[in-house]
């Protein structure tokens, strides 16, 4: 009962306020953005605002962002699961060494 309040506090919470709090490999993941953004955005002239982009140079501008924060999502996550794999196969080959005698009953 306890769990199902809790996730239908949160359900309410979203409705009411949608913005998600990022976590932070999400938010290092934004920070990977801002130089490919800058990047592009010096490409096509810093000196033009927003409002004066052509559609093409939007949906650009929105490619280069998506695609630094999926890239930086995509290697944050293969690090995590590099070390995760290293920690599993440690604790595996501490459980396959013998530990003595063969001889003697486990109790």
């Amino acid at each position: 009962m306890t769990a199902y309040a809790r996730l239908m506090d949160r359900i309410t919470s979203l409705q009411e306020n949608p913005v998600i709090d990022p976590s932070d490999m999400e938010i290092a993941a934004i920070g990977a953005a801002i130089i490919p953004l800058g990047d592009y955005v010096t490409s096509i002239g810093m000196d033009r605002p927003l409002a004066d982009y052509r559609k093409e140079e939007i949906l650009r501008l929105i490619e280069v962002v998506i695609d630094a924060y999926q890239a930086h999502m995509l290697d944050e996550h293969e690090r995590m699961a590099t070390k995760d794999r290293a920690f599993f196969e440690q604790g595996l080959a501490a459980q396959q060494q013998p530990t003595g005698s063969t001889t003697r009953m486990p109790f």
